[in-house]
């Protein structure tokens, strides 16, 4: 390099420091050149020395000057090849055969219209196997992934990898093979335990996903279609994640790491090599891997395999509220500051919220201690208790604060398991069947209690708290009405609803 190239670089990199740039080494190994290190006249000395020609009066006036800067250290790269060579041995294949039931989701292409349609949904549907089209049944095959949490065989998987598979292999990275028994499966967090009959085997190390933040590097291992011990790497994009058309029981760890169909169930690493999610979810329009991939937090996980371990099922809990988020406005009428907090805009008579006296128009804004920002944070964390604990809530009510101390009821099982399936429907509705007591209360003889709208229904006015009593001018009694009712997939539907007592149609919008 020229002297005169020279000269301009060091001069630019004055200019640099002057401004206020930080330029540090740090254990990665990153900092300046060794020429750009060097004392002249036109750069500052990194030894703390004036340069050339500058007294030390007018070099520590220069840095008084200086704007003052904050200096991160950049993350040293993990390494990734140790990662894959310590935990990919207990990662998992996992290849399934069974019955799928005929319903509304299956419309002649079974999985793989769900995975070609719908631009939300879980992603080892994306791998069908043979189709075949009898009036009650579909016999199919699919693949997933998981990994080993204990040497005498428990794996943890995705729920809808295993849904009502018949047969369930599970392969190792040295290509060993074993017959699975599932312990149980939990469709509210997605989460399935299953049992191998051996002794023995490679464990992953578990880590803490609390403690993993906004941009910090991730590597996902699975199988996308079919491709054993894939490698995948990319950063933490988002945390405590409400999905669209979710019931947010899980807050989602979002990231960019390449995950598609077949990397269901699949261990998410940090950069020490330690599991922090189980891979869920993709949000896509394409059917494939579009940068936007969700993973159960592994303490999550956990927590539902004590549960099935234990007891062989999940119990979750209930408040017995309708919530949506706040918006400025909403919170400026409230007399809140800021749009922080679960709005409540109805109580289940009799339920656990009812106990307590909540009331609608109260605005949670702390559960023990911890902030509410959206609806999300009250539906994971309920979602996530066990029947019976107590939460003390924090509550804004007619502009004061108070306090309220819950015993959480138990969510029903109808409840949980209806919900799922409605929330997949292009309508963007997720629907429960009232109960006796809200039948009495509300004066209806039948109707599906909307408790939360995504999509298409959104858009066209349909609110949290309202009540389905008709599509297209049939009374609607039952969720597996409605989805009857979508199977040919129409372009537009009337909606009948029921709200503050009066009943109105509402048109939606479909194609």
């Amino acid at each position: 390099m020229t002297r005169t190239a020279k000269t301009a670089l060091t001069a630019t990199a004055a200019a640099l420091l002057g401004a206020g740039v930080t330029l540090s080494t740090t254990a990665s190994g990153w900092g300046l050149p060794g020429w750009l290190q060097a004392k002249s006249p036109s750069t500052a000395s990194t030894s703390g020395e004036a340069p050339a020609g500058m007294t030390a009066t007018a070099a520590a006036a220069a840095v008084t000057a200086a704007p003052a800067a904050t200096s991160l250290p950049a993350p040293a790269l993990p390494n990734y090849r140790a990662i894959v060579q310590n935990q990919g041995p207990a990662v998992v294949g996992i290849t399934v055969a069974g019955l799928h039931k005929a319903s509304a989701d299956d419309d002649g292409d079974g999985d793989a219209s769900a995975f070609n349609n719908d631009p939300f949904f879980r992603f080892f549907r994306g791998v069908p196997g043979l189709r075949m089209q009898p009036p009650s049944a579909q016999p199919f095959r699919g693949q997933g992934s998981g990994f080993i949490i204990s040497s005498d065989g428990l794996v943890l998987t995705n729920a809808h990898v295993v849904r009502d598979a018949k047969q369930v292999t599970v392969k190792l990275s040295d290509r060993r093979e074993f017959s699975a028994k599932v312990l149980g499966s939990d469709p509210a967090t997605d989460i399935a335990v299953l049992k191998l009959d051996a002794t023995g085997l490679p464990t992953v190390q578990l880590g803490d996903p609390k403690q993993v933040q906004v941009g910090d590097y991730v590597l996902a291992i699975g199988a996308p279609y079919g491709f054993e011990q894939t490698a995948t790497q990319g950063i933490v994009s988002a945390k405590g994640r409400s999905l669209p058309g979710d019931s947010s029981v899980v807050p989602f760890i979002q990231t960019d790491a390449a995950v598609n169909p077949g990397n269901s169930g699949g261990p998410l690493f940090d950069a020490a090599g330690r599991v922090v999610g189980v891979n869920a979810q993709i949000y896509s329009q394409s059917g494939g891997f579009q940068g936007l991939a969700f993973a159960i937090p592994v303490d999550v996980a956990l927590k539902v395999k004590d549960q099935i371990v234990a007891h062989g099922k999940v119990e979750h809990a209930r408040l017995g509220v309708t919530l949506q988020d706040l918006s400025a406005p909403l919170a400026a009428s409230f007399g809140l500051n800021a749009p922080d907090g679960a709005l409540v805009s109805s109580v289940v008579p009799d339920s656990a919220a009812a106990k307590a006296g909540l009331k609608a128009g109260d605005v949670i804004t702390a559960m023990d201690g911890e902030p509410v920002r959206v609806a999300g944070d009250v539906s994971s964390r309920v979602g996530l208790a066990r029947p019976g604990d107590k939460l003390k809530l924090e509550i804004w009510r007619d502009k004061s604060r108070l306090t309220e101390t819950v015993s959480l009821g138990r969510a029903e099982k109808d409840t949980q398991e209806a919900s799922a399936p409605a929330e997949r429907g292009s309508l963007g509705l997720a629907l429960r069947p009232l109960e006796r007591q809200e039948l009495r209360g509300s004066g209806l003889d039948h109707g599906l209690l909307i408790e939360r709208v995504t999509g298409p229904a959104q858009l066209a006015g349909v609110q949290p708290g309202d009540v389905l009593l008709a599509l297209n001018g049939k009374p609607v009694k039952d969720i597996e009405q409605v989805r009857d009712a979508m199977k040919d997939k129409p372009k537009q539907v009337a909606l009948l609803v029921s709200r503050d007592g009066q009943q109105i149609f509402v048109p939606v919008r479909l194609g």
